[in-house]
């Protein structure tokens, strides 16, 4: 998975670019498949959790007014990105393994090969390229559906909305968005390597090809998690400021 990472990246700024087509098609692919199931996700656990459950508890001691900066918290830095790697990966990054799986069983990749096309710039680099963008626009739209689920809870408890926008705006520092939505555009590079490498890598005919996607999908939430701890973890560290509750 390291030299496939390593070839798309050199492949992707090397011209020539004959990708352009597949880009878009890939864009849009991917953005038809998990924008939906990214907003209601998002929302529904933003509601929940963060949403009713910390509203709850503010509300006995009298802090409603805090909720916006908690979601801060929650909704961007982490509910967000998190919601979003999963549905990229769980919808678009199957359905990615399961064409190239198909496609490697078929011996269509080989035969791509003995033609003098090179697979990983014309098959792997639109999609690395479609899924790095995509989940960086996700991860604004989840931000703000997430921030929408805050705002439904605070009118279900009464509660005027003046407060929340105050301390949401009071919390929100510039490197809070810039860091969510670059670890997600990060998480997109991870979830397209992962994914494109199960399935060229696939064998067994028909059943092999689940067994790829299924380990594609494990593999992928395991990298995205060490991946969040470890860039959560330098992102406090190298902006203190962040933890400081205003």
């Amino acid at each position: 998975m390291v030299l496939l990472a390593a070839r798309t990246l050199i492949s992707a700024v090397r011209p020539p670019y004959p990708y352009g087509e597949e880009l878009v098609g890939q864009f849009l692919f991917v953005l038809k498949l998990s924008w939906f199931p990214m907003t209601i996700s998002t929302f529904a656990l933003c509601l929940g959790a963060p949403g009713l459950q910390a509203a709850g508890i503010l509300d006995i001691f009298g802090n409603l007014d805090r909720l916006g900066g908690f979601f801060v918290v929650t909704a961007v830095r982490f509910i967000g990105p998190i919601v979003t790697a999963a549905v990229v990966a769980g919808v678009a990054g199957t359905a990615i393994t399961a064409d190239l799986g198909a496609r490697k069983i078929r011996e269509e990749l080989d035969a791509l090969q003995v033609l003098g096309v090179d697979p990983i710039k014309n098959l792997v680099v639109p999609r690395f390229l479609a899924l790095i963008v995509i989940t960086g626009l996700l991860d604004i739209f989840a931000i703000v559906f997430g921030l929408t689920a805050g705002i439904a809870t605070s009118l279900l408890y009464g509660e005027p909305l003046g407060g929340f926008w105050a301390t949401l705006f009071t919390n929100a520092l510039v490197a809070d968005l810039w860091g969510s939505v670059l670890m997600c555009t990060l998480f997109g590079g991870i979830i397209a390597v992962v994914c494109c490498y199960k399935g060229m890598t696939a064998s067994g005919g028909p059943a092999g090809v689940g067994r790829a996607v299924n380990q594609a999908v494990v593999i992928a939430f395991m990298g995205v998690f060490f991946f969040l701890y470890v860039f959560t973890a330098v992102l406090l560290a190298s902006n203190p400021e962040l933890q400081t509750i205003r």
